[in-house]
């Protein structure tokens, strides 16, 4: 009687099956990074928090966000070519092409828009230089593109601008082809240890293998591979290619004599189109995603540092207003109890007025709470404006009730007195924006060290003597204490 078949049995996996497996894995890995790429950029360009003054100057910045997020839409691969004048790079890429597109030679910069059915070439600037960068797109495989990027050669730029294309490159780039015709130099190495640091994808493409012969090419090979990138590539990281070889052949003149002529051959570029697709593959989803959250979060660091740049100069001149405002208002009225009453109607709508500038909502009950917390925890300054006002403010009423009966003669003490106490004042009130301004610009948050630390550290950072100083002589212009008194 035969065995009856095991009904738990299952056959070994395959290798192919469990590759298979992993591929889907890392295919849906890709695609989730992809969308949550796209939801957070698409957050972050909707979101954007910026008045039209803000706005003003950043434009570059906010399309550079716009143009990622389009790229993360439109599913596309940017490649760029980097190297020196006559490295083959525009060859290079033509021959990726299987089209002649980009333009070879030393010569670059030329403005140009030109299209076909399959592909789309544009220039774009590069920061300080009169260099450009030709754009070429290339539909691929779905609604995916690619797009090809040729740069000028970095020798044909310097110092700054080609720090500036370094960037540039860097940061535009999902996948980079650096070209080189022979052994490095060290101008080549700088460069390629520059864009190392990007942390992209480098592709060090040995182009020109045609010029040399099969020994000389292996020994630059190994040179190259062992000693020159050893620190920055891995070996599978090199790849040799001929992007426009030239293939001698007998041809026989009209004397009938037969001589040589070189003429352009197919190019040898195999190698090199099976290691961008292997890594296109296996991470193209995730590299773009990555690189395109790379770059948006530069560009975002760099919208907020100039946001709130912008709103610490319009915090400032609140906050001197205030200071000012409070300063007349004390140095005028001579009553006490009025004296500190508009001292907190002013720091109150002095918080809103902060409050509404870095876009934090908050009631009066809210700014006036937050007023208590920061006198009380302001100390020393707080203690001495209101001895101030007491005492000051007293002794500014009888030198004003005075007046008339000594005929005028207290009105200069009076007016000391008033200065010296809107002084104290205005320093408190403007002590008090600062630390409301620290507060509003960590979003309404103390942080990790606390209010007390977060005060402390304003307070010690200010100049009382000097804000003080500047305070009385603002002061006393405004209210024409400077001119000397006439005499009958």
């Amino acid at each position: 009687m035969p065995d009856s078949p095991d009904l738990n049995y299952s056959p070994p996996v395959t290798k192919q099956e469990l590759d298979e497996a992993i591929h889907s894995f890392d295919t849906i890995q890709g695609e989730l990074n992809y969308r949550q790429a796209q939801t957070a950029l698409r957050d972050l360009v909707e979101g954007l928090d910026l008045t039209a003054q803000e706005r003003q100057g950043l434009e570059p910045e906010i399309t550079g966000l716009e143009s990622m997020l389009d790229k993360l839409d439109r599913q596309i691969v940017h490649i760029a070519a980097f190297g020196m004048v006559g490295r083959g790079k525009s060859s290079l890429l033509n021959a990726l092409l299987g089209e002649t597109v980009f333009e070879t030679g030393a010569i670059h910069g030329v403005t140009q828009i030109r299209q076909t059915a399959n592909w789309t070439v544009t220039n774009e600037a590069i920061a300080g230089s009169e260099q450009s960068l030709t754009r070429v797109t290339v539909n691929a495989i779905g609604n995916s593109q690619i797009q090809l990027i040729d740069t000028p050669g970095i020798d044909e730029v310097d110092g700054e601008a080609r720090e500036a294309l370094a960037r540039q490159v860097a940061q535009q780039a999902d996948l980079i082809l650096f070209i080189i015709a022979g052994d490095m130099t060290k101008v080549e190495y700088q460069a390629l240890s520059a864009l190392r640091t990007a942390s992209k994808p480098i592709l060090l493409v040995f182009n020109k293998i045609d010029q040399y012969p099969d020994v000389d090419r292996q020994m630059i090979y190994r040179k190259i591979r062992d000693e020159r990138v050893k620190e920055l590539l891995s070996p599978d990281e090199i790849v040799m290619a001929a992007a426009s070889p030239l293939v001698a052949k007998a041809v026989r003149r009209a004397d009938g004599r037969v001589a040589a002529q070189l003429s352009a051959g197919t190019p040898q570029i195999d190698d090199l189109k099976l290691k961008i697709l292997e890594i296109l593959d296996r991470e193209g989803k995730s590299l773009v995603a990555v690189n395109s959250l790379l770059f948006a979060d530069d560009i975002n660091d760099r919208l907020v540092e100039r946001k709130m740049a912008i709103r610490e100069q319009s915090a400032n001149r609140i906050i001197w207003n205030a200071t000012m405002t409070k300063a007349v208002a004390i140095a005028l009225n001579p009553i006490t109890v009025v004296d500190i009453l508009s001292s907190a109607v002013i720091d109150v709508a002095l918080i809103l007025t902060l409050s509404k500038l870095y876009g934090i909502p908050m009631t009066q009950p809210g700014a006036l709470a937050l007023l208590k917390k920061i006198a009380l925890t302001m100390g020393g300054i707080s203690a001495s404006e209101l001895v101030a006002n007491l005492g000051l403010s007293s002794l500014k009423g009888l030198l004003g009730l005075s007046a008339p009966a000594t005929g005028g003669i207290t009105l200069a003490a009076y007016a000391s007195v008033a200065v010296t106490q809107a002084g104290v004042a205005g320093v408190s009130t403007y002590a008090i924006g600062q630390v409301t301004k620290t507060y509003l610009a960590n979003d309404a948050s103390w942080g990790a060290d606390g209010p007390k630390a977060v005060v402390t550290r304003i307070l010690a950072s200010l100049d009382e003597d000097s804000i003080l100083s500047r305070i009385k002589g603002e002061l006393r212009a405004k209210l024409n204490l400077n001119q000397p008194r006439s005499r009958s």
